[in-house]
């Protein structure tokens, strides 16, 4: 009963949404994937999203040229909770190149390893049209001049891009680029699909 009430509250959202939206388009098709969706729309700003955070929905099928991304940004928020590893792949641990080419290695989608070779490949966008399954590219500590840190946007709302991460404090993470640490860091986005 809960589940058919979701289905048609999400099914209104996304009809009044229309094409404003630039979330990912779904069906009411039934599929045997496992996905999770964000239960409302505030803002994230000061905590990072967690599973609780979002509603388990199993029989949606998102649109054919929309699922690749779907599917890769599901395969990363299947690792949130996982602590951060340098070099790390699996669910031990994990660095943030590692979730980003685990995550699209999962559907036989090879990219580079490292976060900086990573951003020489695709095509290059503005923040401000980035979608879901575009990578963000980041910038951080004081003595970096290279790119050193990558996440893999997962929703954009009215005014917010959310990407999923790996942090070195908190492990696999969803943050908002909205944060002035992440805002300040931000070098530029990439659309791979």
């Amino acid at each position: 009963m809960i589940r058919v009430f979701f289905t048609l509250l999400l099914s209104l959202a996304v009809i009044s949404c229309g094409s404003s939206h630039k979330s990912i388009a779904t069906t009411t098709k039934p599929t045997k994937k496992t996905r999770y969706v964000q239960q409302d729309t505030k803002p994230i700003i000061s905590k990072p999203a967690t599973k609780r955070d979002f509603i388990y929905l199993s029989e949606i099928e998102v649109a054919d040229e929309n699922r690749l991304r779907y599917n890769i940004i599901n395969n990363a928020r299947q690792f949130e909770g996982t602590p951060y590893k340098y070099g790390g792949t699996s669910e031990k641990g994990m660095d943030c190149s590692g979730l980003i080419y685990t995550a699209f290695l999962q559907e036989s989608v090879a990219i580079p390893r490292v976060s900086r070779f990573m951003a020489e490949e695709g095509e290059r966008v503005a923040a401000d049209n980035v979608t879901p399954g575009d990578l963000l590219f980041f910038v951080t500590g004081r003595k970096s001049k290279h790119i050193n840190h990558v996440g893999l946007v997962v929703d954009v709302l009215p005014g917010q891009v959310l990407f999923i991460h790996s942090s070195t404090s908190q492990g696999v993470i969803v943050s908002s680029l909205n944060e002035g640490y992440w805002n300040n860091a931000f070098k530029e986005a990439r659309k791979y699909m």
